[in-house]
Formats: structure tokens, sequence, C-alpha cells
């Protein structure tokens, strides 16, 4: 067994039988959140419900990349984001399927891949390995015990996706194959973000690994604050939003850096409505100005429940051009629940709001 998977069972099956369940934060803390919560909380709960109808018996779903592993772990997340759990509660078999059906899907040599994934299985990959460390500590032994199985294998996949050799610019990120020459900050940005999970769960991630993600993300940032794509401005009012998120999850927060992508959006954001990547970009959007908190959170959180409420089906879904309905509704629930600070990859600087 190797170092890393021996350490990471060690240390994600110790943390399943030591931690509780993450605790429940009331959302009324959050001045912002206390003035939509009477409308934001139906809205959550038939999403979820949506969500609930529309996964399969193998915890795959229908509609756009529903059988990859990525779409369950979306949905998993924001079912999770929520508070409930994979032990008790009405959504706990639903997690629980989304769980089996990931862990049932792991390549020999790490790799979590099923179905239709897009141009590549990296991106499902990574995705899922987030999910699962987000899982990790919240599921009955037996389960637990899978996960810690699965996931150093997940980490070590990312890894040496990472240290391929690359040119400069694309050096510390990933992209669609886990052989890939060159990076995106999409891929990237939920490999570093699984990373992150894992290595606050205990898992021996290289700090090397971490700063050298971060590096790329400032390799790709211009001097307005804007994160591109492949470049450092392609695909801007998407990408920005992740690029802040991922500097504010790895320790950058209120430096030069983070204070210029955030004020970029705040000028910009009304550019992602009716976006080819409107979910997503969205989603980051939404998280990346949580984290920032005060005027800049107030303002995004106030657009985007008065512009995205109206616009989820009776069904409970919310649609995504690029996606589908259910990648939409997961999308649009974890960006909508942000203040219950359910996921701990996203916990927030409490002092955040006392800087403005």
């Amino acid at each position: 067994m190797s170092k890393l998977r021996l350490a990471v069972s060690t240390g994600l099956l110790a943390l399943s039988l030591t931690a509780p369940a993450q605790a429940q934060t009331d959302p009324f803390m959050d001045p912002v959140f206390a003035e939509w919560h009477k409308r934001v909380e139906p809205a959550i709960d038939s999403a979820l419900s949506y969500l609930q109808r529309q996964q399969n018996p193998d915890g795959s779903f229908p509609h756009n990349y529903g059988d990859s592993t990525g779409i369950p772990a979306l949905a998993g997340m924001a079912i999770l984001s929520r508070g409930h759990l994979p032990t008790e509660g009405p959504y706990a078999d639903t997690l629980n399927r989304s769980i089996d059906f990931i862990l049932a899907n792991q390549k020999k040599d790490g790799l979590l891949v099923k179905g239709h994934a897009g141009s590549g299985p990296m991106y499902a990959h990574n995705i899922a390995t987030l999910f699962l460390s987000e899982c990790s500590g919240m599921v009955e032994p037996d389960r637990q015990q899978r996960i810690s199985r699965a996931l150093p294998e997940a980490l070590g996949l990312i890894l040496r996706a990472q240290a391929v050799k690359k040119q400069e610019r694309h050096r510390g990120g990933w992209r669609y194959q886990p052989g890939s020459k060159d990076s995106d900050t999409s891929c990237s940005g939920w490999a570093l973000m699984a990373l992150r999970s894992s290595k606050l769960n205990g898992a021996p991630v290289p700090a090397k690994a971490i700063e050298e993600a971060v590096g790329y993300l400032h390799r790709h940032q211009d001097r307005d604050g804007r994160f591109g794509y492949t470049g450092t401005n392609d695909h801007a009012i998407s990408l920005t939003g992740m690029g802040l998120l991922c500097l504010e999850l790895c320790g950058e927060h209120d430096t030069d850096r983070t204070r210029r992508s955030a004020d970029w959006l705040l000028r910009n954001y009304r550019s992602l409505a009716n976006g080819s990547h409107e979910a997503y970009g969205n989603y980051y959007t939404a998280q990346a100005m949580f984290q920032i908190g005060g005027r800049h959170w107030r303002e995004y959180a106030d657009w985007m429940y008065e512009n995205y409420l109206p616009k989820q089906s009776k069904d409970g879904s919310w649609q995504s051009r690029a996606a589908g309905p259910v990648y939409g509704t997961a999308m649009m629930t974890l960006a909508f629940t942000v203040p219950w600070r359910q996921l701990p990859i996203y916990q927030r600087d409490e002092t955040v709001d006392e800087e403005e």
C-alpha cells in the first residue's frame, strides 16, 4: 500500500469515527440571506425534490452527462449544501446512491469515470473526487471504508496528471485527459478544490501541488483581475469567479489579486445573464462573492436571487443550455445555499464583513 493511500485511509477513517456531521449553521446570521430566505428555502426544497425524482436506481441521472460521475457528484453536493446527511433524513438514500455509483466506477488507475463525460474524463473525475472528500466523515462505517480506499487512488491520479511535463503557461494545471500536456482553468479549478478539500480532511496532499496550481491561476489572471480559460481573459465572465474562489480558499483573502477580481465582477456580473455558461458562472461568482463578503456579496446576492428565482420551472428545476436541467438545478442550488455553509470546502472567514 502506498504512503498516500495508507495516510489518507487512516486519516479519513479516523475522521469518520470521531467527527460529528457538519454542524448546522443558522443562515439568518447572514443579513443578506435573512432578507431572502422565505423565498429561497421553498425554491431549494423544490429543487432537491426534483433531483431526487430524477435519479436512476443505480445513482446516475438522465439528461446531459447524467451517466458520468460528475453529475451524481454535483447533485449530491447540492443535497449536502442544504444540510441533509447520508445517514438519516429524506435524502439519505439519494446521497448514498450517488456515492455508490461513483465508487462502483473507479478504474484500476484511480480514475472515476463512467458514461459520457464531455471532452474527457478529468472534469467529472475532479468533481467526483471533491464530492467523496466532502462526504467523508458523514457516512456509515462500511461506506466510509470504501471511500477511504477510493480517495487516495483518485487523489493520486490528480497529482500524476498535474505532474505531466507541460510548457510554462500550462504548468501546475489540468486538462481533460490524465496525460494532457496542456491545461485550462475550468478543469483546474475543480482539481484544486478536490485537493484542497482532501487536505482539509487530513490527506497528505503535498503543499507544492497546491502552490503550483495557485501559480498556474496567477499566470491566467490579467491586470484587471479577470481570469481566462487558456489565456488571461477568454470567457472571463464565467471564469473570474472560479479564479477568485480558488485563491480565497487557498489563503489569498483580501490581497491585491482578489480585490481586483472582486471589483471586476462587481462591475460586470450582469453579463452572466443568458450566457452559454450561465449556471457555471453564477455558481462560482456566488461562492466567490460570499467569500469576499460585504458590499460585493450583498449586491451580487440581491441580483442573483431576484434574477434566478423567477426562472425556476414548476417542477423545481433550472435549465442549463450547456448541460441540461439536472446540472442546472444542482449548480443553482449550490449557488443559492452558500449562506448555509454546510460544505466544509466553502467555509468562510467570518471576520470578512467586519472589514467593510
